[in-house]
């Protein structure tokens, strides 16, 4: 989980702002980031919008952290 951390901090983002931007209580979100706990489906796609990267990327499944393009 240090990928969604260090993105966080990339984006010079708290975990208070995370909580704003997702809806994730803070608490939930520490436990996230730390591997306590695990998202589900519909909070990682929040986390990915929020943090403007892809779900892949937060799984590890690629490098890139850059979003996919958006379908029309």
């Amino acid at each position: 989980m240090s990928r969604l951390r260090d993105l966080r901090k990339e984006r010079g983002y708290s975990q208070i702002k995370m909580q704003m931007l997702t809806g994730i209580d803070q608490s939930d979100y520490s436990k996230i980031e730390t591997g306590k706990r695990y998202y589900t489906f519909e909070q990682c796609k929040r986390i990915a919008k929020a943090l403007n990267t892809s779900m892949d990327y937060l799984a590890g499944l690629t490098d890139i952290k850059e979003p996919y393009p958006k379908n029309d």
